[in-house]
């Protein structure tokens, strides 16, 4: 990333989405983390304006502002009430002419979809777990075992439980049929790597500049079919992938391991087209680090790896937040004037 002097009194419009049919403490805990940013990023010196998004009619809701006098910090995922529409939302900004964070529509759409994203990282060389779009007819012709099986068009680790992980045909077979009849997509299965786990946030654009990886440590399940992160880690405080897998920053790997992890995630970020920040998740096994999925719009939240990562080289919430919207603002007509 070229070096520059960051920012911090160029103005934020923070937009993140705010569904009325969440439960009350989805809300709440929504609405408590944009809080925190906030107030992280007006700390910095920025001026920050809150733009909850509680429809779809997102051109109505930025209709009050000049997109000569903002960056956009993008934090809405969706818009309310209608699955897997982040490119919506990038599409809308772009045709408002807003700058805003993160990747382009195209990016996010392709992150949704992991048979694309997977034939991607293989046309590159970039290793990835062997896989296959299989329908219970074909599941005969697989004979990898463990396998995960997982809808092909989610986020999230959705539909990802202790049960995706099969050992034999029956079970596979019988997973295929779960995945199709919950959430009415094809079904990919994969190699099961059964190994250490690591999430690398990276960030910037031309030359990008690697976070600390994070390890997600699961030393605590003796079952192999525990050995992941299920959806439940990541959005059930109480459960015992929440509770027992351990989050290690920095991993504990030695200079040239972390310098061939990272290289493997920078590989997929630019195959990917990632921009300003990203978070690639990858397993070790023989070796060779395998990238199991791209998140060019990876969580925000205060308690999350990236956030945790950034905190371990001395970046506070704000200054890692305030970082990004320099990036982005190196896009904008008027702000990347401040940068030559």
């Amino acid at each position: 990333m070229k070096q520059i002097n960051r920012r911090s009194n160029i103005p934020v419009l923070m937009l993140h989405n705010i569904d009325p049919a969440w439960e009350p403490a989805e809300k709440t805990a929504a609405i408590d983390a944009v809080e925190e940013l906030n107030t992280e990023l007006r700390n910095e010196g920025h001026p920050v304006i809150d733009v909850p998004v509680f429809h779809d009619a997102l051109h109505q809701i930025l209709k009050p502002y000049s997109p000569k006098d903002y960056i956009v910090f993008n934090w809405c995922e969706e818009l309310p009430g209608k699955l897997r529409s982040d490119k919506i939302v990038a599409e809308t900004l772009e045709k408002l002419n807003f700058i805003y964070t993160g990747s382009s529509p195209e990016v996010l759409e392709l992150s949704w979809n992991k048979p694309a994203t997977k034939a991607l990282l293989d046309k590159h060389g970039i290793p990835t777990p062997f896989w296959k779009v299989i329908d219970t007819k074909e599941a005969d012709s697989w004979d990898r075992f463990p396998s995960i099986v997982k809808p092909a068009y989610e986020h999230c680790s959705v539909g990802i439980t202790a049960d995706a992980v099969v050992m034999n045909r029956q079970a596979l077979k019988k997973r295929i049929s779960f995945v199709k009849k919950n959430f009415d997509q094809p079904v990919i299965v994969e190699d099961f790597i059964d190994g250490r786990e690591f999430h690398v946030t990276l960030w910037g654009n031309g030359t990008v500049n690697a976070l600390p990886p994070a390890e997600m440590d699961f030393a605590a399940f003796e079952n192999i079919k525990d050995r992941l992160c299920t959806f439940d880690s990541k959005f059930t405080p109480g459960s015992q992938h929440y509770e027992k897998i351990e989050l290690r920053i920095p991993a504990s790997l030695d200079e040239k391991q972390t310098a061939y992890l990272n290289q493997t995630a920078m590989n997929a970020y630019r195959i990917m087209g990632c921009r300003d920040y990203a978070r690639i998740d990858l397993r070790l096994q023989n070796k060779r680090y395998y990238v199991l999925d791209v998140n060019p719009n990876a969580d925000f939240s205060p308690d999350t790896s990236l956030v945790y990562a950034a905190q371990a080289v001395g970046l506070s919430y704000g200054a890692m937040a305030s970082w990004i919207v320099n990036l982005a603002a190196q896009r904008h007509s008027v702000f990347k004037k401040l940068y030559d």
